[in-house]
């Protein structure tokens, strides 16, 4: 049985989702992201594209370019439209600045990509996953390369963080790029525009889930509504 709890997100991560495919114009190039509230906007996509809608998609994952491919969507490679009008997807968490935590859904490093090939990052979340510094609820997910994955965790360890290697059952998780992951918790009270690049240089360190002034503007879920939190002008 599902709770009341989960069907009132489900409905929040819905609403949001339907509000976000809504904004696509006709004739553009979207990026399509990973996670379960991208999810839910990929399947409200495809209605609007059965009932008319012209549109190209560029997919994060292999999960949701079978969700956008089963829903009549027409997609394409990043090679092949290298620059994108609009990239909707989710986050674990988004601070006041709209900073981000993205990556539980295991897709972060193609993620960062499609997302680095647009001027207009459009974000999907419920009110919940607003925080006011990253890290409070959930970790950094960081993408690494398998082979000597022990060092690159003692190198994490050493950055301060407390990495947990994903699993799957009693298997590593593997990304689509047949990566490991390592969620790293560390103290929330780090300052983020170091530590970024800090995990970026270490050997072994493929991306991380910080995605920092990338949003241009976050939808957010609400019981009775949806808020737009656009980015003020640096």
């Amino acid at each position: 049985m599902v709770s009341s709890d989960s069907s009132v997100d489900g409905e929040l991560k819905r609403r949001v989702a339907e509000v976000a495919a809504a904004l696509v114009p006709d004739g553009i190039v979207v990026g399509l992201g990973s996670g379960s509230t991208a999810h839910l906007f990929v399947e409200a996509l495809a209605a609007r594209v059965r009932a008319g809608l012209r549109m190209i998609g560029v997919p994060t994952s292999e999960a949701t370019a079978e969700l956008a491919r089963s829903g009549g969507i027409t997609l394409a490679t990043l090679e092949e439209q290298p620059q994108l009008d609009m990239v909707i997807d989710g986050a674990d968490e988004v601070d006041p600045e709209l900073n981000l935590i993205k990556g539980l859904g295991g897709a972060l490093l193609r993620e960062k990509i499609v997302a680095s090939s647009t001027k207009n990052l459009v974000i999907i979340v419920d009110d919940r996953k607003l925080v006011r510094q990253l890290g409070e609820r959930v970790p950094i997910p960081v993408e690494i390369v398998p082979f000597g994955w022990r060092r690159t965790e003692k190198e994490l360890g050493n950055l301060g963080a407390r990495p947990v290697q994903r699993m799957t059952g009693t298997e590593p998780y593997l990304t689509d790029g047949g990566h490991f992951i390592l969620d790293c918790w560390f103290d929330p009270t780090h300052d983020l525009k170091m530590l970024a690049p800090a995990i970026k240089a270490l050997t072994g360190v493929v991306e991380h889930g910080l995605f920092l002034h990338m949003a241009s503007r976050v939808l957010v879920g609400y019981p009775d509504r949806v808020e737009t939190i656009s980015r003020a002008r640096q």
